[in-house]
């Protein structure tokens, strides 16, 4: 086998998913984690510690002494719904990507996949279908993790113009089993699960199942186009929707109380400091809320037609959810 793939935030939850799906296809893989991480990815891989905002910490991990075809996919980031500014969501996303893009150019990899996000493309007015876009602004999209991942992008496709192979991804709102790090929609889960949400909220987004991503993702380092952006999406669910499902999946008791939104923006700062001092993600913020009722109907006919992208549906991602939550003994 002449080629390795690179994958950089490998324990997080897209990350490891990724190394999952290219373990079934038999691929050599190499793994980045951050040192001390407790989730390390199982299977027949390398494991390399380092951090992707000091680029001497990947030097082994770029490092290439046998000539092989290098593939790397960077998934590392800090996906962040805080309203508070925090310069470690900055420093992973633009300066840890520009790092990992001049090692990409310096050890001349095949192939570069760059994880944006959607929340990198401009909304645009409700009811209009939001496609992929080849410049980016920081100051066209609201929120750090939005404005982060758009600096990120511009500095990848800058790349790509001076020749880099790279592709860029953008998924929607990832959801799904093997979450590790209680993202957003795991964290509803586990709290519909445990009784503990008795009202719903006003809004809803486009979930998407990582595995699909991942798929996407591995698709894309094949016949993702230098330069060219593939939004990796679902399709628009309301909370309501999700809460519904979930309701079906596990016969507890259904949710009908919705929150008005006057009430969820007043109470959200009171969410965010209860969930901040109890160490969990929050699940309503400001900018949470302020997402959820935002343009998120994100078309993936690009993906599809381009890298033969698909996606499942919902119903059984959250299934499969709740069934690996209970089997790691987290419900």
């Amino acid at each position: 086998m002449n080629e390795i793939y690179l994958v950089t935030g490998a324990a997080g939850h897209l990350g490891s998913t990724v190394i999952r799906e290219l373990l079934k296809l038999g691929k050599s893989i190499r793994a980045l984690v951050i040192p001390g991480e407790k989730n390390i990815p199982q299977g027949d891989i390398e494991i390399f510690y380092g951090d992707v905002r000091n680029p001497e910490s990947m030097y082994s991990f770029f490092n290439n002494p046998n000539h092989k075809e290098l593939i790397v996919i960077h998934c590392a980031g800090i996906v962040s719904i805080a309203s508070q500014y925090n310069q470690l969501v900055f420093d992973v996303n633009v300066t840890g990507t520009k790092n990992v893009v001049e090692l990409c150019e310096k050890y001349k990899v095949k192939k570069l996949i760059y994880v944006s996000t959607v929340h990198a493309i401009p909304e645009k007015e409700k009811g209009e279908v939001i496609t992929e876009i080849s410049d980016f602004n920081p100051d066209e999209v609201v929120g750090l993790y939005a404005k982060t991942k758009s600096e990120a992008t511009t500095y990848v496709l800058s790349a790509a113009r001076k020749g880099l192979n790279a592709s860029v991804v953008h998924p929607s709102g990832i959801s799904g089993p093997y979450d590790y790090s209680n993202g957003h929609l795991t964290t509803l889960v586990i709290d519909y699960c445990r009784n503990r949400l008795v009202a719903s909220i006003k809004g809803g987004y486009d979930f998407v199942d990582v595995r699909d991503v991942a798929q996407g993702i591995i698709s894309c380092c094949t016949k993702g186009s230098p330069g060219e952006c593939y939004i990796l999406s679902n399709k628009y669910f309301t909370v309501q929707e999700i809460l519904f499902m979930l309701h079906e999946i596990t016969g507890k008791k259904e949710v009908k109380t919705t929150l008005p939104l006057w009430l969820a923006r007043l109470t959200a700062p009171l969410a965010e400091l209860y969930y901040k001092i109890l160490g969990q993600t929050p699940l309503y913020t400001t900018y949470s809320i302020y997402t959820l009722n935002s343009n998120a109907y994100f078309s993936h006919k690009k993906a599809t037609a381009e890298l033969g992208y698909t996606a499942r549906d919902m119903y059984q991602t959250l299934r499969d959810t709740v069934e690996w939550l209970k089997k790691k003994g987290r419900l």
